[in-house]
């Protein structure tokens, strides 16, 4: 889950900053994981409530699904919390791209039909691409 989130925010720097925030303003204290969570999400500057949902409290991985239909490329998450999101890196032909994918089908536009795609492998997350028969 950490190193998922580390992915999300891109910038090692940053990262340890963090960590280092986390050491600093909870040292020697007895602390709660809303305390954490909290601290997270305000350092980090996003909403990260359904993401610890997702990663603390379901057993389900989430799910970046997707499928190549007419030149178009549509993804979405599933089997996973409701209301989740997360940015994800995906490499299309071998480019890195960020998605922010959620519940609901979203679409990225000129995609040719032999486009390959995948998910960076440092985020905890399954894909499944769905094949559609035109």
């Amino acid at each position: 889950m950490l190193h998922t989130l580390r992915q999300i925010v891109d910038d090692d720097e940053k990262w340890r900053m963090i960590l280092r925030g986390l050491n600093a303003e909870f040292y020697h204290q007895t602390v709660n994981s809303k305390q954490i969570e909290m601290y997270i999400s305000e350092a980090m500057g996003i909403d990260l409530k359904t993401f610890f949902d997702q990663y603390l409290r379901d057993t389900r991985i989430p799910t970046f699904e997707f499928a190549l239909v007419k030149g178009e490329m549509r993804y979405r998450w599933t089997n996973a919390v409701r209301g989740f999101s997360m940015p994800l890196r995906v490499f299309i032909d071998g480019e890195a791209v960020w998605l922010d994918p959620s519940s609901r089908w979203q679409t990225k536009k000129e995609i040719h039909p032999n486009t390959k795609v995948e998910v960076d492998p440092d985020f905890y997350v399954a894909s499944f691409e769905l094949t559609v028969i035109n």
